[in-house]
């Protein structure tokens, strides 16, 4: 029977041999990532860390129903707690303590209606209503105040004609808010406020 002889050479050679094929498997088990699946990892993790409260903002001009639907699914899913606002614009030629009652009860069943989105994705809403001179400031202050990490809103445009600014109101927010903003402009035929009971009806009348 040979003898086996081992030399410092061989033993090296066979090191590096294994640490090779190791090394090849390692790469072909767990390939390097490209930027962008960084980056959606990244987007990912900050998305998961830095949306605690979301922030819905109403006002006469800004309505935001049709986002209200888009919030609480995204509460939902990232366990935020989600914060509803009407804003009452108060007019210079009257005090800012005067009574408002149509508006207050329009603001009531706007909120009314936030809620009840809510429950329909399992997610409670707390509201609130605000007598502001501007309801810009309002929102941002209220932002402030509860340290909001998203804001969504409706909009509105300052004109009917084709390429018009979106309102003053909504330009303001975003330009000022500390955290970030996400508007909506509500489509002629969006889908986020479909309404699958009328759908379904609709589909029946034809039968």
């Amino acid at each position: 029977m040979n003898e086996l002889h081992v030399t410092a050479a061989g033993a090296a050679a066979a090191i590096l041999t294994v640490l090779s094929i190791s090394g090849t498997l390692y790469w072909m088990l767990h390939p390097p990532k490209s930027r962008a699946d960084i980056a959606a990892v990244k987007a990912e993790r900050l998305l998961k860390e830095s949306f605690g409260t979301v922030l819905v903002a109403f006002s006469s001009e800004i309505r935001s129903e049709h986002m209200m639907v888009l919030a609480a699914r995204l509460a939902r899913g990232l366990n935020s707690e989600l914060l509803a606002l009407y804003v009452i614009e108060v007019p210079f030629t009257l005090p800012t303590n005067a009574v408002m009652e149509d508006e207050d009860r329009f603001a009531l069943d706007v909120m009314a209606s936030a809620e009840v989105i809510g429950k329909r994705f399992g997610v409670d809403v707390r509201t609130e209503i605000v007598h502001h001179r501007h309801t810009s400031q309002a929102v941002l202050d209220l932002a402030k105040r509860e340290r909001a990490d998203l804001i969504i809103m409706g909009s509105y445009r300052e004109g009917t004609y084709t390429g018009a600014p979106l309102g003053r109101e909504i330009e303001e927010i975003a330009a000022n808010a500390k955290c970030d903003v996400l508007i909506g402009v509500e489509g002629k035929h969006g889908t986020l406020l479909y309404d699958e009971t009328q759908a379904e009806a609709a589909l029946q009348s034809k039968v």
